[in-house]
């Protein structure tokens, strides 16, 4: 390699190319030019880069919101580098503290291996599993010895510690903050020294742990990791961070129309970011369909259309999404409901902070006969707002996503709320 400096000119076109679409939706890629020189060695020596991951496994399912840096690290297959996956099957004992503000409970052996047989086969809809190196971190992290604890615990000042937002706040209140959440960032840490990962990925709340990586690693006499963080997904409410307390998600395992019917729910402004973030789309195409989008050329209906039938088809194939979006153009667009559809005003008393809160709209609307039997058609999947179907015992909505909508109920019970 030349003394000459690297940048995006001196790279070779496709290699130019693979940093541009693998820099693409991430926030942070750190050091500055760590990757392009790790990518550049990785040509010469003929050696690929090691991409790790780490997921908890504390929750049986995922939705699109967990798929975003998987389809990060699934654009680093694509360009033949070595995607480990870890299972923190040991640190999900432990409980990761990003962006709690108390100590997160610990789970059972038993629910934690379940939850990992269930993401493993989620993470198969966005991964070549084939060509994955799976790996759980108890493999390396149970056998440690207390001098080993010790000298990982070395490596590290306290004062580092809470240079952490949720710890200093969590410091500054006088909340306590356990010993062993502490240990969490080293833990997730060591991991990289166990896999030796020359890039670690991870959502924006991840930028501590992995940085901590790159001090763990050089401490154990290993060149530190590239770090490259995504962002967190908005729900689509367009304001809230895709998560099912929010009931503001999709969920990778829903129907096609289900999945079709969420994402054309989405607010216009979220289409090129969900482009992005969920497709694996080259940048060159995010690009056009920004331009696209920007010069008229392109109407959001279509656009969003055409977005919700690509994402469908990710999980569901083609001839399933093609499907899904019939079904809604059908019913939605071609307004195939009941012709004497029926109309109310959306009631003051269905609003609870801001939010309408959807069992009570259904009982002040007579789609339901009491809030408990609201709850419990949301829970079996019976009803529909604008043919998404929410299961949310306890659904909160904003206004706006409510006001003009069609619930529906069941097989033969519609209301339009009025705009």
């Amino acid at each position: 390699m030349s003394d000459e400096p690297l940048t995006l000119e001196n790279l070779p076109a496709d290699l130019r190319e693979e940093y541009q679409n693998l820099i693409t939706g991430t926030v942070d890629v750190l050091p500055a030019e760590d990757l392009l020189q790790r990518l550049l060695r990785a040509r010469t020596e003929g050696r690929p880069l090691r991409a790790k991951l780490g997921v908890d496994p504390t929750a049986p399912d995922i939705h699109l919101g967990h798929t975003v840096v998987l389809r990060k690290l699934a654009q680093f297959q694509a360009y033949g580098h070595t995607a480990v996956l870890i299972i923190g099957d040991f640190t999900a004992k432990v409980g990761d503290p990003s962006g709690r503000s108390k100590l997160r409970p610990r789970l059972e052996e038993e629910t934690i291996e379940k939850n990992a047989a269930t993401y493993v086969e989620q993470a198969a809809k966005v991964l070549d599993m084939d060509r994955v190196e799976l790996v759980r971190n108890s493999d390396w992290l149970s056998p440690l010895k207390m001098d080993d604890v010790l000298r990982l615990s070395a490596v590290v000042t306290v004062a580092r510690m809470l240079e952490r937002d949720d710890f200093a706040k969590r410091y500054a209140g006088n909340e306590p903050i356990s010993m062993l959440e502490f240990m969490y960032p080293l833990l997730q840490g060591y991991d990289s020294v166990a896999v030796r990962a020359d890039v670690e990925l991870g959502g924006t709340d991840q930028k501590f742990n992995l940085l901590m990586g790159r001090n763990i690693m050089d401490a154990y006499g290993l060149e530190p990791q590239s770090v490259m963080t995504v962002p967190l997904l908005a729900g689509t409410d367009g304001t809230q961070k895709m998560s099912k307390t929010y009931g503001n998600y999709v969920g990778v395992n829903e129907a096609p129309e289900d999945m079709f019917g969420k994402i054309m729910s989405i607010p216009d402004r979220l289409m090129v970011t969900y482009w992005t973030l969920l497709t694996g789309a080259p940048y060159r195409e995010i690009e056009d369909v920004q331009r696209r989008l920007d010069k008229g050329a392109y109407h959001p209906a279509t656009a969003k259309r055409d977005l919700a039938e690509r994402i469908t088809s990710l999980y569901h194939g083609s001839a399933a999404a093609t499907a899904a979006r019939e079904h809604f153009d059908r019913v939605f667009r071609e307004r195939e409901l009941p012709e004497n559809l029926a109309e109310a005003a959306l009631p003051a008393e269905a609003l609870k902070d801001g939010k309408v809160w959807l069992p009570r709209l259904l009982n002040l609307t007579g789609l339901a006969a009491s809030n408990g039997e609201a709850r419990r058609l949301l829970e079996q999947g019976a009803v529909r707002v604008n043919d998404r179907v929410i299961t949310e015992s306890e659904a909160e909505l904003s206004p706006e996503e409510v006001r003009g909508a069609v619930i529906q109920v069941g097989k033969r019970r519609f209301l339009r709320i009025s705009a």
